[in-house]
């Protein structure tokens, strides 16, 4: 079995189902980040994600430049600049994920039993808990 293989082809056809532009995965990867920890600075995206902090400055230009951003003082240390998502942004991510999750059902009802669903969501279950214990 190719598990990494398979999870891999899926999050490809759930990425085609709810197009978010012509972004690219640093972009995307800044994106989740600020969706999931919340506010942060560029040396701190920076860090999270490997990269130099004047190329992470590019791809926030970037990401506020298509609104998908915006910068506020930081709460602590007002000679720093706080980066969060825009209302706009959450709405999109929001919608994308509602479609995506939609596919995923349809696809997953017009394809397996429901003994097969039973032992996806068996399967779900053993990945969650090797997910938890990394």
């Amino acid at each position: 079995m190719d598990l990494r293989g398979v999870l891999g082809r899926l999050n490809r056809r759930l990425r085609q189902q709810a197009d978010v532009g012509d972004l690219t995965r640093s972009q995307l990867n800044v994106i989740s980040h600020l969706e999931r920890k919340g506010p942060t600075t560029v040396s701190d995206l920076a860090r999270a994600e490997g990269m130099r902090p004047q190329s992470m400055g590019a791809t926030v230009a970037a990401l506020e430049d298509a609104g998908f951003l915006r910068r506020d003082p930081h709460p602590a240390d007002r000679r720093k600049t706080a980066i969060s998502l825009t209302d706009s942004a959450r709405e999109q991510i929001a919608a994308s994920r509602l479609v995506r999750q939609d596919w995923l059902q349809r696809a997953l009802s017009r394809e397996l039993t429901d003994e097969e669903l039973e032992q996806v969501h068996r399967a779900v279950g053993l990945l969650s808990r090797i997910v938890g214990n990394l």
